[in-house]
């Protein structure tokens, strides 16, 4: 069986890449379709694949500003050719790339992350005034926005969308990677989708039981609007706590105006000192809405308790403590400071209610290896057959 693979943007080592590695490990002999790619950012297992790259590739500077092609992005797609003789195309996809074209009898498999979230649920956490921080901006600029930008942005995002929908039946299964994006999936393509969770680093991600934790907070995350780092910031200020934020982007200016001397902002850092913050934090803050939320997965299998907006897919990974039973964490329920301040009190003064054992046992329903079983028995179920060169690392009986 010949499989070609398709991703989005190889710009970086994000979730979605770590699902496409382990793809990329299976299938050495494939080929690899996306956009664009920065090839130091990536893994090795992703880099000596036979890359195959749109003409986006070719535009100088592309790696500093590919997120504003986005109009461009449904040409680009369409210029990625499969050959004719590939049997299963395997897709990752948060924007574009499941609405490749492929040939007549392949069958295409679309990993969703979830539909593009920047043109049909989220435009204003992208596009819009940036939410509590709006009034930082300059009034020109605002007025800028309200009268001219947003009516032409919401334009073009309208005519994706329709796109986007028109184009869903060039995949033939969607897998989705929770429950939260199969109902986004239902209700952009009125599709159906098998859920199966992306994949967590369990065995490096794990507890130091001789480490102590230590009185501060932390948060691990790109630091853009809808990450909602804001509240993290203003929650800990609020409390006098010491919070520590881990991340880069385009809001990192704007969030170190808000914060004060109890917060800390680290550039990223490598998944070694990363684990190690994660083991010695009082909890991670994980205030904003994902699809799925592997920083929440690996904190827990690290035996460390979380504290999370109750929306998206950390609703499905957290187990919520409560004052009749333990948890791996706690939840808040309206995305500002003082319902974020509930929370951290409530783990404050209930800390024996949070059992970091049963953090890690919750973090291993999400191992690698039980990723990659569902993963094969799905294509096997699909294709009729078990696709050359995937190798388990755990037998098909516990794939659950």
């Amino acid at each position: 069986m010949k499989v070609a693979l398709v991703h989005d943007w190889l710009t970086g080592m994000r979730g979605g890449e770590k699902c496409l590695e382990i793809v990329c490990r299976h299938f050495p002999q494939a080929s690899l379709h996306c956009l664009l790619v920065a090839p130091e950012t990536i893994s090795p297992a992703i880099r000596k694949m036979n890359i195959l790259t749109s003409p986006l590739q070719r535009i100088p500077g592309i790696r500093r500003y590919y997120r504003y092609m986005l109009p461009l992005m449904p040409w680009a797609v369409q210029q990625l050719k499969i050959d004719e003789d590939v049997d299963l195309v395997l897709s990752f996809s948060h924007a574009v790339a499941k609405n490749i074209q492929v040939p007549p009898n392949a069958i295409h498999v679309c990993y969703c992350f979830t539909p593009m979230r920047y043109a049909w649920d989220c435009r204003d956490q992208y596009f819009g005034p940036e939410g509590p921080l709006a009034s930082a901006r300059p009034f020109w600029k605002r007025a800028l926005d309200q009268y001219l930008l947003n009516p032409l942005r919401n334009e073009i995002l309208d005519r994706i969308c329709e796109w986007d929908r028109k184009v869903s039946h060039r995949v033939s299964h969607f897998v989705a990677i929770s429950e939260t994006t199969a109902d986004r999936i239902k209700r952009c393509y009125n599709r159906t989708s098998k859920v199966i969770y992306p994949p967590v680093d369990t065995n490096f991600y794990t507890p130091r039981h001789a480490m102590q934790r230590e009185d501060f907070y932390l948060c691990v995350s790109a630091l853009v609007p809808y990450k909602r780092i804001d509240l993290a910031i203003q929650a800990s200020q609020k409390m006098g706590r010491q919070l520590i934020i881990i991340g880069e982007g385009s809001h990192r200016l704007k969030l170190e105006r808000i914060a004060g001397p109890q917060v800390k902002f680290l550039h990223w850092r490598s998944n070694e000192e990363i684990r190690s913050y994660l083991r010695r934090c009082r909890a991670l803050l994980f205030p904003g809405l994902e699809d799925f939320g592997i920083v929440p997965v690996e904190a827990q299998a690290c035996g460390t308790p979380v504290i999370a907006y109750r929306r998206g897919g950390v609703s499905e990974t957290l187990l919520a403590a409560s004052g009749e039973r333990k948890g791996t964490g706690v939840f808040f329920d309206q995305q500002s400071p003082e319902s974020l301040v509930r929370a951290m009190s409530w783990l404050e003064h209930h800390s024996d209610r949070l059992a970091g054992n049963l953090a890690r046992k919750n973090a291993l329903r999400f191992q690698e290896g039980r990723f990659e079983a569902q993963l094969l028995n799905f294509l096997e179920q699909v294709t009729g057959r078990v696709p050359s060169g995937f190798r388990l690392n755990i037998p098909l009986s516990e794939a659950g």
